[in-house]
């Protein structure tokens, strides 16, 4: 079975760059003020590589790709 993940926002730590919105507009919308709006539907096979780099290029490392329960 294969993993499932989901990406994540650490609201605290983001400053709203909105890179991962540009990377992963499947998956990230921005807010009126720029901060990312993420869509918990997990991560499908053909999104993983977009949703890998959009976490490596957030340049406060706020995104991340977590484990489905």
């Amino acid at each position: 079975m294969a993993l499932s993940r989901s990406l994540r926002v650490d609201l605290i730590a983001c400053d709203g760059h909105g890179l991962c919105a540009e990377l992963l507009p499947e998956r990230v919308t921005l807010d009126d003020w720029g901060y990312p709006i993420v869509d918990p539907t997990p991560i499908t096979p053909n999104l993983d590589p977009h949703a890998r780099r959009a976490v490596a290029t957030c340049p406060l490392l706020a995104l991340s790709l977590v484990r489905n329960r």
